[in-house]
Formats: structure tokens, C-alpha cells, sequence
């Protein structure tokens, strides 16, 4: 697997302590953990920050992550990808989800691109 999940701040922590339950091999951190942003960073930090380390963000910001991943790609600058979370999903179908898209997913599949659950 070569995904590797930030989860952000509002995000349940919920999710990423049952991805690391499951021992799946999928690398999982929440911003406000050792070597992550702290809680509180700006979102524009957050990018810059998983553009330097290689994560791709989970996060349930519909509103304005869309606006702020325009800006950072307009500054030339590239993100591994965000995927936002879906509500109407249980914790169970969007492990689910987030499992698969980690084991099936190619090399830069998701550079630069929102990504909406379920991808199925």
C-alpha cells in the first residue's frame, strides 16, 4: 500500500483508531499527533504539509477545502490528494472505502483532485 492518510481535525478520531485496529498496513495520522500539524493549523498549512510528506488528506471540509486546494495548486504547488468524507456513510463502509482506495490505488492517482466517498 502506498497511501498514506492525514486525517484532520474534525474528522472522529474514531476512524483512524479503527484503520490502525484493523492492522492493515495503511500509514495513519491525525493532525495534532507527534510530527503532524498541531490542532488549530490553517488549512493552507495543512496542504503545504502533506505535500511535503507525501499524505493524503481525509477531511469532512466540503465548504472551503475546494477553495484553498485551488490556491495551492496556483501557487504551483501539488498535494497528494483530499478525500472527503461522506456522512451518510457508517464508520464501517468508509473504512471500507479507505481501505480499498489505499490497496488498489496507483502512484499520484489522486494529485491535485478532490475526491468525494464512496468512490463505488
Amino acid at each position: 500500500m502506498s497511501l498514506k492518510y492525514l486525517f484532520d481535525e474534525n474528522v472522529d478520531p474514531e476512524y483512524a483508531q479503527q484503520l490502525r485496529r484493523r492492522n492493515l498496513g495503511v500509514v495513519v495520522r491525525m493532525v495534532g499527533e507527534p510530527a503532524t500539524p498541531v490542532r488549530g493549523t490553517l488549512d493552507p498549512e495543512i496542504l503545504a504539509w502533506c505535500e511535503a510528506t507525501g499524505f493524503v488528506l481525509v477531511t469532512n471540509n466540503r465548504r472551503s477545502m475546494p477553495v484553498h486546494l485551488a490556491d495551492h495548486i496556483a501557487q504551483g504547488r501539488h498535494i497528494p490528494g483530499i478525500l472527503i468524507l461522506n456522512p451518510s456513510l457508517s464508520i464501517g463502509e468508509t473504512l471500507d472505502e479507505l481501505f480499498m482506495i489505499a490497496s488498489a490505488s496507483f502512484e499520484n492517482e489522486y494529485q491535485n483532485r478532490i475526491d468525494y466517498l464512496p468512490l463505488t
